[in-house]
């Protein structure tokens, strides 16, 4: 388990204090997040369900009135970075500090007065890992902004505008999922999101309660959305919709979903990418309906569809993750499957709690045998959204 926000917040107060040489204005936390079903639909403005987790991007601030960005962070070895708000500008940017300075940018773009930060950051969230570290980085920036400048926006706002800063600013073609994750989440919960007009519920999740646990598996096995994989299936995504004439994936009915595929014709990769985004909305909604029937033991083999078609249509598992699903799944699990972005990163695994420690030794004795490097098993406790810290 990684050390409590609280504790943390304390150490990031004090390094401020020693960089910049007086308190910060406040303190604020914003935390990963683990998706449980909804993977890639929420480009295709679809539905998701993640959870936030108690891994988190804390931020100590201090506001500044002379067009000065000052970033320094606990994670990346280096000095103060110094840029000027003036002259921030999309994709000039190529290191960590893209990230923050690109929710600056994207603040000021939207017409809000931002005049300058002191920044110290540290993380919790294992970088990655497919656990939205980036976005977590960006929400507690932008919350941070939020609060000093008085801009009133509110989580889904901020969520709007950090994604809109890792689109144009960093140049990832991210959907809105993460970062309404992390800026929305509550704790105890898993949050139903409807990716096209925002519209959430909070949904019950409380695993400890019914004698059952989540894991999360990081393979260790790092990717980086950024390099072109990504961005080519969201590419095949837009490619389909446009195809079979509609605004976005999401508007083909899971009943009409055979008739859809007949008419991509010999077009096999959209095909596979198509199908994968349907039947994924659909996986969603049954997820929900089983979460709100109390049946929660009976999302397992969901999880298990979700990580074929994951694997199979959509194409961005890798032998750690499918070695992750298939040896916890024989060790008694009751699920499992990737989650993020893929081609690396994370598999959470749904287990019952006196299954926990023995499908955790099987994964690890697993990785062992095929001479990958060990993973790192954590639970995923659904843990409370971007919040004020001191």
């Amino acid at each position: 388990m990684s050390e409590s926000s609280e504790v943390v917040a304390e150490s990031v107060a004090e390094r401020f204090q020693q960089l910049y040489g007086g308190a910060p204005d406040g303190v604020w936390a914003a935390p990963g997040r683990v998706n449980l079903i909804g993977e890639h639909t929420d480009y295709n403005d679809g539905f998701v369900m993640p959870f936030a987790l108690p891994h988190t991007v804390v931020a100590a601030v201090s506001r500044r009135t002379d067009g000065v960005l000052r970033l320094h962070s606990a994670d990346v070895d280096g000095p103060v970075v110094e840029l000027a708000v003036d002259a921030l500008a999309p994709e000039s940017d190529k290191n960590w500090t893209a990230y923050p300075s690109g929710v600056v940018w994207a603040l000021r773009e939207a017409g809000h007065a931002v005049t300058g930060a002191d920044i110290h950051l540290a993380s919790t969230v294992p970088s990655g890992a497919g656990l939205s570290s980036s976005a977590a980085l960006e929400v507690v920036v932008a919350l941070a902004m939020n609060d000093l400048f008085g801009l009133g926006l509110r989580g889904w706002q901020l969520a709007r505008l950090c994604q809109r800063a890792e689109n144009v600013y960093v140049g990832a073609p991210v959907g809105i999922m993460d970062q309404t994750a992390s800026a929305c989440c509550e704790a105890g919960h898993a949050l139903f999101l409807d990716t096209r007009d925002l519209s959430q519920r909070q949904i019950p999740f409380d695993l400890a309660a019914e004698g059952m646990r989540l894991l999360v598996v990081d393979t260790r096995v790092k990717h980086s959305h950024s390099e072109g994989e990504y961005g080519k299936r969201r590419a095949g995504c837009e490619k389909g919709a446009a195809l079979l004439g509609v605004d976005a994936l999401r508007d083909v009915p899971f009943a009409d979903l055979d008739a859809a595929l007949a008419r991509l014709g010999d077009e096999e990769e959209v095909r596979r990418l198509v199908r994968h985004v349907v039947t994924e909305d659909e996986r969603v909604e049954r997820v929900v309906s089983l979460l709100e029937a109390g049946d929660t033991r009976a999302i397992g083999p969901v999880l298990v569809e979700g990580h074929a078609s994951l694997r199979d249509d959509f194409r961005i598992s890798c032998p750690e993750l499918d070695l992750v699903v298939d040896t916890a799944l024989t060790a008694g699990a009751l699920g499992a499957r990737m989650t993020g972005g893929g081609f690396g990163g994370s598999a959470i695994v749904l287990a019952e709690e006196a299954d926990v420690l023995a499908v955790t030794k099987a994964v690890e004795e697993a990785f062992a045998q095929a001479g990958f490097k060990a993973p790192r098993v954590f639970e995923a406790v659904p843990s409370a959204g971007a919040r004020r810290m001191r």
